[in-house]
């Protein structure tokens, strides 16, 4: 897909990979959107973007109300002149045991990290249908292919975008729709920002190291999702491996070796926002 003049939406997109996501687009000649609740950063972005003017719209949008979703989405087709591509980046992350925490903190997590995405799709994917062009790119995780401890809802939600992604892919191709596409993509903990803290232990590092940056994220959606229409971008690649060794292994081991990678303490010293 070429970029150029493409009409995008990026969900949580005043920070973080969203910010990031949205640089490269800018840099690629699109026009875009950015929705976050975040209205100091919103306010950050208008000085960051200021040389943009018409080629960037920013609102404050709570992506886990399905009427300003709706709201949203006629602004933009009126500001934008159309949309293109959906960027389903917004996230929100509770870490602690399932026991130990609050049941609103839960109700939030799967609000924004997974109601959301089924709201903006469900609204922006017939356009995308009709016009037969556009790509939707939802932002699942590494946690998608494990369990991770202190992180139960999280990656439940993260499990479910990968399963609601593949299943809207099959929907997409039952319309007969050649030219639109879904991704997901998988980062594993970031060095800063929502993960900032959260570490595998040793052996698990070597084999899936942090990733350093917001921007190795923003790269892999733009030239990995968008521009080469992967199904599914794992960061680092080596992610992959949870896949195939969860395949051939016996249960018990498989789950030794998590033990073994650290992912049981992988958030004990989690700080993230």
């Amino acid at each position: 897909m070429k970029l150029e003049n493409m009409k995008v939406i990026i969900t949580g997109g005043a920070m973080g990979i969203g910010l990031a996501t949205a640089k490269r687009l800018l840099a690629e000649n699109a026009i875009v959107t950015i929705w976050d609740i975040n209205q100091k950063e919103l306010d950050n972005c208008n000085l960051l973007f200021k040389d943009y003017l018409g080629r960037i719209f920013l609102h404050n949008c709570d992506v886990s109300d399905n009427g300003k979703i709706h709201e949203m989405v006629q602004v933009a087709l009126k500001e934008m002149g159309g949309i293109d591509i959906l960027i389903n980046n917004a996230g929100y992350v509770a870490g602690g045991s399932l026991i130990d925490t609050d049941n609103d903190k839960w109700d939030k997590t799967i609000k924004i990290n997974l109601n959301a995405i089924v709201y903006t799709t469900k609204e922006i994917l017939p356009i995308l249908l009709k016009q037969d062009r556009g790509h939707i790119v939802n932002l699942s995780s590494a946690s998608s292919y494990l369990g991770v401890p202190d992180l139960a809802v999280y990656t439940a939600t993260k499990w479910a975008v990968w399963g609601f992604t593949e299943s809207m892919r099959f929907e997409i191709i039952n319309s007969g729709k050649k030219n639109v596409g879904i991704s997901s993509i998988h980062p594993s903990y970031l060095a800063t920002g929502m993960f900032e803290g959260a570490k595998l232990g040793f052996f698990g590092n070597l084999i899936v190291p942090q990733v350093k940056d917001h921007d190795v994220i923003a790269k892999a959606i733009v030239n990995g999702a968008l521009k080469k229409g992967k199904y599914a971008v794992r960061r680092p690649r080596s992610l992959r491996l949870s896949m195939i060794l969860r395949g051939v292994l016996p249960d018990k081991l498989f789950q030794y070796m998590l033990i073994i990678m650290g992912v049981h303490k992988s958030m004990s010293n989690w700080k993230g926002r």
